[in-house]
């Protein structure tokens, strides 16, 4: 009986800190902090929740910025292209207790509105970014990385128009997604207002409601798969808005350090970068190596090949 009674206790810290919330965001140089969930109330940008309990079910009201998301005191002024990162911890301030599923990150503007005193229910949100399986990794996810004290990453839209915006990141376990309505959905909101004079935006058809842009019956979000190494991760709700990815390849902002690569197409993951190849006269492809430098000697090693083809250069100039 003395057993029992030490393990009930045991079972329950496990359990409270197996759930978790928004701590911080940093915006370019600058960090914001969050309340704790029921916790005291002091000014902050990240909408303050009432627990950091799982949201299951994919019309949950939760799903728009966390259970009962009140709105927050403050707004920050950011930048186009400024680097985001969100810190997530457990219920008792540990890390973040999870390792499997999806980031996603979406904003939704709040009109000429003020988005401290807007209604996030009425919200239409555009997806800029998501973060699923780690590059050249089938089985590790970038949300892994939380667990050891990491930060999820995206950027605030180098073209986006200027206005005011919630930013919503979210985390969806998959730890249980096995089994039908098995998800768990955290979502935060934060306040900001974008400077500038870009005039870039989603378009009508990329604008989705959350809840709503979500069926429990979502490959991304009921996934028996989840846990075998190479299968492929839907990811749920709409692509990243078509203006972001432009943005991301005209090379127009400075791309955040990542604590993984997400990916921007809705099959799976990242992959590998491919090795560097060049084309023959032939049309044949082949790998070019990369020079390397002699521990002993620190003088540079060029590839084996190198001299051959200089050889025949010589031979064809003769």
């Amino acid at each position: 009986m003395k057993t029992t009674s030490l393990l009930v206790p045991l079972l329950g810290a496990a359990y409270a800190s197996a759930h978790g919330f928004l701590r911080t965001v940093t915006i370019g140089s600058k960090q914001y902090t969050g309340n704790i969930p029921s916790g005291d109330t002091n000014p902050s940008i990240i909408r303050q929740i009432s627990s950091p309990d799982p949201n299951k079910g994919a019309s949950n009201p939760a799903l728009t910025c966390g259970p009962n998301a009140k709105a927050a005191s403050q707004v920050a002024t950011v930048n186009p292209g400024d680097a985001v990162s969100f810190s997530w911890k457990g219920e008792d301030l540990s890390n973040w207790p999870h390792n499997t599923g999806p980031m996603l990150t979406y904003m939704a503007s709040c009109g000429e509105t003020s988005c401290d005193k807007f209604d996030a229910s009425n919200a239409k949100w555009f997806k800029i970014q998501e973060d699923g399986k780690k590059s050249g990794d089938d089985s590790t996810w970038v949300q892994a990385d939380l667990m050891t004290g990491g930060s999820a990453h995206a950027q605030i839209p180098a073209t986006l128009a200027p206005g005011n915006y919630l930013l919503r990141h979210e985390i969806i376990a998959l730890h249980l997604a096995t089994s039908l309505g098995g998800a768990e959905f955290y979502p935060a909101c934060a306040q900001i207002q974008v400077n500038g004079t870009q005039t870039g935006g989603p378009q009508a058809d990329e604008l989705v409601s959350l809840p709503g842009a979500y069926s429990d019956n979502d490959p991304g979000i009921f996934d028996p798969d989840v846990f075998n190494p190479g299968s492929n991760y839907v990811f749920p709700g709409p692509p990243i808005a078509k203006f972001v990815t432009a943005d991301s390849s005209s090379g127009s902002a400075a791309t955040p350090t990542p604590t993984g690569t997400g990916s921007t197409s809705t099959p799976t993951g990242t992959g590998a970068t491919s090795p560097a190849t060049s084309t023959t006269a032939s049309g044949k492809t082949c790998k070019i190596k990369k020079r390397s430098v002699d521990d002993a000697t620190n003088l540079v090693v060029r590839p084996r090949h190198f001299s051959r083809i200089m050889r025949r250069l010589a031979q064809n100039l003769r």
